[in-house]
């Protein structure tokens, strides 16, 4: 049976003719009609300062869905460690978890554009160690017991809903952050696929069960239409605009093309990489059959600033013309 997942960002540029109100609630309600579907979980993204409005603050959002959903898992990738102060994070994170009743889980990285490091006064080159330090502050943090802190006795109250928190998992484009994850986390989010041989490589050599083969996805996107033609026409000016956002902020971090975004000047190129697709439900119904157990699907409805209207009209297809057949 195919697993079925909604992420969003929030991105809203001006051209998209959406106010910002209406893409939050549109969210909710896209939440709230995914979990009466079936589906797993819900994924936020977290980036600051910037001019679409992309998601600044993922746990209050988090704390939304959780509001609108019942079984519905909410996973935070991912937040940029070095941003925030580690017992905030820990309060925050564990409030989530109470109002969700043990539903939300968290992707950390160390983070890679400048310009928000300068907006909160933090180096980059203090990323991994600040990551290191967030990850066994919530450890601790989440005991509900007192614990040192920077040289002070600190403790943090409620705990969380999970007993010992939420799963902390790490993210990263590096060998370096794979080898530490396998250290020091629940898990690893490779932006690079090709990475996880190094976090399954130091599991093992920590004597520690072996993670098997990478799972996970690929930052594609995909629509549904019943006109793939008309409709990539609507859907690449908003496909344009989130692969050159990442891109750039990619290649002034000297990491262009790692999760697979780098900068492309037409919507021609854009469509012959294959990562943004339109396509019909019957050619995903084939694609999902040919995946079997393994059949996942991540849906970003409102990539890019798609306004809401349009959005929908994938969500529906799936539902109509996708779900009765798997």
């Amino acid at each position: 049976m195919a697993v079925f997942a909604l992420r969003f960002d929030f991105r809203n540029p001006s051209f998209a003719g959406t106010t910002m109100g209406e893409r939050y609630a549109a969210a909710l309600d896209m939440v709230t009609w995914a979990e009466e579907r079936g589906f797993m979980m819900a994924v936020l993204s977290e980036h600051h300062g910037s001019e679409d409005g992309y998601l600044p603050r993922p746990l209050p959002m988090a704390a939304a869905i959780a509001s609108r959903t019942k079984n519905m898992m909410i996973n935070i990738a991912a937040i940029p460690a070095p941003l925030h102060d580690p017992l905030h994070m820990a309060e925050e994170l564990a409030v989530v978890d109470l109002i969700s009743q043990g539903r939300v889980s968290v992707v950390l990285a160390n983070g890679y554009n400048e310009p928000e490091f300068d907006m909160f006064d933090r180096s980059l080159r203090d990323r991994a160690k600040l990551t290191t330090e967030m990850v066994h502050t919530l450890r601790a943090a989440w005991t509900g017991e007192p614990f040192e802190f920077r040289g002070r006795t600190v403790r943090v109250t409620p705990a969380p809903f999970q007993a010992g928190g939420p799963a902390i998992v790490l993210g990263g484009s590096v060998e370096a952050a794979a080898r530490r994850a396998a250290r020091i986390a629940d898990g690893f989010m490779p932006s690079n696929p090709g990475l996880w041989e190094f976090y399954r490589d130091e599991k093992i050599k920590l004597g520690q069960e072996d993670p098997g083969p990478y799972f996970g996805g690929d930052t594609g996107f995909l629509h549904l239409s019943k006109d793939p033609e008309a409709d990539w026409e609507r859907i690449a000016p908003h496909a344009m605009h989130e692969v050159n956002e990442y891109g750039a902020m990619m290649a002034a971090a000297g990491t262009s093309g790692i999760g697979g975004y780098e900068t492309v000047d037409s919507v021609e190129k854009l469509k012959a990489t294959g990562q943004y697709r339109v396509i019909t439900p019957e050619q995903y119904v084939d694609e999902l059959k040919a995946m079997g157990d393994a059949a996942f699907g991540m849906f970003h409805p409102m990539m890019g600033g798609i306004p809401p209207q349009l959005a929908w009209e994938s969500l529906r297809l799936l539902e109509t013309d996708v779900l009765p057949h798997l």
